[in-house]
């Protein structure tokens, strides 16, 4: 987050021409800040449910309307289906006992990074400006999930540091990324924003050396594909370039 803030505050100097959206193609650095709600397919649908996720991207835009951007995205859901692996360490009505004997509070949730770098080209159809219209990119990174163990008030050590880290399913691999959407890059500076469809498959593996609960090794590969809508709202930084009249 730290690096994040550090390139914000130093994009502003890297910008020297003075611009005009509703007139020309132009090139600049954005940011944006997006959101994205997401199904699952493939294997990662036998482990969760749908979900959501924020991201944050660093754009850079050319006058021939090329796109090059970074992404991250922060994956968070509640849908679990693979839901059994405290089975061992339950009672049978499916508790933890804490260390004091009474029944642990253990909420079991989705969470997952994907970061990626992607290319892509703008197709001004449908465009109030040469700024706007169908957007196409695609991209290669990592994606990376896991099932996040919350034993509230940290009461069982059944579950306390590396015990934990043998029943969360950390899983990653290679991923790519497509994304189809309209992208709108108005002429005022706080109006942009863009829309649309985004897939990936990613072929990942578990990143535990043992999984405690099936008392072996995870060593399969899996195909895990997300599909999903995701918005995002842009900060351009640019100069706008003077009015033709003035008045006075």
């Amino acid at each position: 987050m730290k690096k994040l803030l550090f390139l914000f505050l130093l994009l502003p100097g890297f910008i020297s021409a003075q611009v005009s959206v509703k007139d020309s193609a132009v090139s600049c650095f954005m940011l944006s800040v997006n959101g994205a709600f997401q199904l699952p397919g493939g294997n990662l649908a036998k482990r969760f449910g749908y979900n959501a996720a924020i991201g944050l991207n660093a754009v850079y835009k050319t006058r021939r309307n090329f796109f090059y951007a970074a992404q991250w995205s922060y994956m968070f859901g509640d849908q679990l289906k693979e839901d059994s692996i405290l089975k061992d360490i339950s009672t049978s009505d499916g508790f933890v006992i804490d260390q004091e004997g009474t029944y642990a509070q253990v909420r079991l949730f989705e969470r997952g990074t994907h970061i990626s770098l992607m290319a892509g080209k703008l197709f001004p159809v449908l465009a109030p400006n040469p700024n706007c219209g169908l957007l196409v990119m695609g991209g290669i990174g990592w994606l990376q999930h896991r099932i996040r163990i919350d034993d509230v008030g940290n009461r069982a050590p059944q579950l306390r540091d590396d015990y934990k880290k043998g029943y969360d399913r950390l899983t990653g691999g290679a991923a790519l990324t497509e994304f189809v959407g309209y992208w709108y890059m108005g002429n005022s500076r706080f109006v942009n924003f863009y829309a649309g469809i985004e897939c990936t498959q990613a072929m990942t593996r578990s990143l535990r050396s043992w999984d405690f609960d099936r008392q072996a090794a995870d060593t399969a590969w899996r195909t895990d594909l997300l599909y999903g809508f995701r918005l995002g709202w842009v900060i351009p930084f640019y100069k706008r370039a003077p009015k033709d009249y003035y008045y006075y």
